[in-house]
């Protein structure tokens, strides 16, 4: 009787911290860390020059912003995950685009 009560409390213990966490959004965040990478890279070659560097890292942090807001509640709704997906998108499609214009950042 003893070990199962133990088994349980051992379980429990386990899986309350697990609940805790709240939502998460796997695909949001890994997106999130490549938009991050794919702006330094922009940034390092010179396909992205200051400003428009710091406009992309600021619609960025818009989003995680965003994303927190969404999770506050502790549940992020089908319809906050296509809004924060949709907005995802269009930062991508923008960091290709700036990435790909004609501005180029002042080489040393």
């Amino acid at each position: 009787m003893l070990k199962k009560f133990a088994a349980a409390a051992l379980m429990l213990a386990l899986a309350v911290p697990a609940l805790a966490q709240g939502p998460n959004t796997p695909g949001l965040d890994k997106r999130e860390a490549n938009m991050e990478k794919r702006i330094e890279q922009g940034k390092a070659s010179g396909a992205l020059n200051e400003k428009e560097a710091a406009r992309l890292e600021k619609r960025k942090a818009n989003l995680e912003k965003a994303e927190e807001k969404a999770k506050a509640d502790g549940v992020v709704t089908k319809q906050e995950r296509k809004r924060l997906n949709k907005k995802a998108d269009r930062l991508s499609r923008d960091i290709k685009r700036e990435k790909h214009d004609k501005q180029t950042a002042p080489r040393p």
